[in-house]
């Protein structure tokens, strides 16, 4: 998960966790939790030695109780040990690497190092601690312990079995490299004493960076927030969504539950511009979490803790923290185009490059898990297509359709009984100017359409006579707004909602238009990065 967004435990997850705390009796925080050096052996490293065996994490396997309680997770694969490179600063990557801005990760051990050519790289532990994200109450108590235990659900190394699964895609993606930092390694700086015999991976970071771009340039990367401000304030900007949407498909085959908006950053082309999807931080695949009669219990209270198997689990709760970001992009695609997008990827994820994936697994853990992971994969590409209708039809049912702070024109038609069309134009001296958005919604997947105005004098024109139709919510912004409702729907209930303040609107209401206005200004509230403001 990104260091710069902790995660934060739900409240049921915590009243969950405190459940063992009264079973096996009240105690603190064990001091010595994490093994003191991931080599198995204490002896002093001789210098210049290149490789050695460690493991990502063998404190996870201590504890029986603990094991049959909340089960036997990867504790296995985090025990087992592993032949890997010893980190060395000089030959690393091409040029040699130098250390730069430590960390503030919540859980993650983490640091920029500096290469040739201002390229920057992403030094990260593999293990984690959660320390930071409890309530400081809780910090030196028994919940500190069950928390930290739960990390042993995540794969240590399933990150480094993404990229080929990704190429085959055609997403955007890093390379992470599996190392050992020496016990005695001053060259990090200021940050050497965290890293030293830790098991880490090392990774180019595309954050506020450059990529080479097709035809020999170059593309900036740029932040979600950075690309959603763009996006409504600046007429024109687009987003390649059916990009995002494979990419989103493949999060749901990989079960990756931990796609929230700080997960991403976006490649952004002079021509628009135009924002193209790039993930990042892929600590949540393959994660294994109710395999015991606790953590079973748990996954009931938190849905997004969905254990990867053959078939799909909730994919309510595989999507539960991108939903956000997923509402903000993904408004404007219909069922056809993630058909479409799914087909695709059942195509090029074909058994060679799964296999050939599966086998980045340090050879000792594909010796494990290998290939029980292929089968899986494979089970979830064939149903691959029943888990993206769910997810689409999770994501029509409430749709949100935001504008710019320009002025514009929203046209709700209501042809006919299946078919509502909603277009957003521009408005240019009052008159309508380019077409900025088109979907057809339908009764059948849509229940609510909510249309915000933002900023600008924006008007809202719906028309049509019908006998069914979503229910279209108009926020006009601070600025004067029009509404023109001459549009009929047979049935119970009102099915245009406008919500703005009593004052400096036009509001030419019809038979469908229930008046929502107030003294306030709480309508004009619209959450525009993620942050809840």
């Amino acid at each position: 998960m990104s260091d710069s967004s902790p995660m934060r435990l739900p409240r049921r997850f915590v009243c969950f966790c405190l459940l063992p705390a009264l079973l096996l009796g009240s105690s603190c925080a064990r001091l010595r939790f994490f093994q003191p050096d991931a080599r198995l052996s204490a002896e002093p490293l001789p210098a210049g030695t290149d490789s050695v065996t460690a493991t990502a994490g063998r404190h996870y396997q201590q504890g029986l109780v603990k094991r049959l309680l909340f089960g036997q997770h990867y504790r296995r694969v985090w025990a087992t040990p592993v032949r890997m490179p010893v980190l060395d600063l000089g030959t690393a990557v091409a040029g040699g690497l130098r250390p730069g801005k430590i960390g503030g990760g919540f859980q993650t051990t983490s640091m920029t190092l500096l290469g040739t050519r201002n390229r920057e790289f992403a030094l990260r532990s593999l293990d984690k601690d959660p320390f930071k994200t409890l309530p400081k109450a809780m910090r030196e108590t028994f919940l500190l312990n069950i928390v930290r235990d739960a990390t042993s659900a995540g794969n240590p190394y399933g990150a480094f079995v993404v990229p080929p699964l990704a190429q085959a895609a055609g997403i955007r993606h890093t390379s992470p490299r599996l190392f050992y930092v020496r016990p005695d390694e001053n060259g990090l700086g200021p940050a050497s004493e965290r890293f030293r015999g830790k098991v880490v991976m090392l990774e180019e970071k595309l954050e506020g960076e450059q990529l080479p771009g097709s035809g020999g340039g170059r593309v900036d990367i740029e932040e979600s927030e950075d690309m959603l401000a763009a996006l409504y304030t600046q007429p024109g900007t687009q987003i390649d969504q059916t990009t995002f949407v494979r990419a989103r498909l493949l999060d749901i085959w990989l079960g990756d539950w931990d796609r929230h908006e700080g997960q991403w950053t976006w490649e952004k082309r002079a021509d628009g511009p135009r924002f193209s999807p790039v993930p990042k931080d892929r600590d949540q695949v393959f994660y294994r979490f109710d395999d015991g009669p606790l953590a079973w219990l748990g996954s009931r209270f938190v849905a997004k803790f969905r254990t990867f198997r053959p078939r799909y689990e909730s994919i309510e709760g595989y999507t539960r923290n991108a939903r956000f970001i997923d509402s903000r992009v993904l408004h404007e695609l219909d069922w056809p185009a993630y058909r479409a997008e799914t087909q695709r990827l059942q195509q090029r994820l074909t058994d060679s490059v799964i296999t050939r994936a599966a086998r980045r697994l340090p050879r000792e853990v594909y010796a494990i898990e290998g290939p029980q992971l292929v089968a899986s994969l494979q089970a979830r590409r064939a149903a691959l297509p029943t888990a993206a209708r769910t997810y689409y039809q999770l994501l029509a049912e409430r749709v949100t359709v935001p504008g710019t702070d320009e002025d514009e024109l929203f046209e709700v038609q209501r042809l006919t009984d299946t078919t509502t069309v909603v277009s957003v134009y521009s408005l240019l001296d009052d008159k309508k100017g380019p077409l900025r958005y088109r979907r057809t919604f339908r009764p059948a997947e849509t229940r609510q359409v909510m249309l915000h105005g933002l900023g600008g004098k924006d008007v809202f024109r719906l028309t049509g006579s019908v006998r069914r139709s979503p229910r279209i919510d108009i926020y006009g912004g601070p600025q004067e707004d029009t509404v023109q409702d001459s549009s009929r729907v047979a049935g119970l209930g009102k099915k245009t909602r406008f919500y703005d303040t009593r004052r400096n609107n036009v509001y030419e209401p019809g038979p469908e238009t229930k008046d929502k206005r107030s003294h306030g200004v709480a309508s004009h509230a619209f959450d525009r990065d993620g942050s809840g403001r």
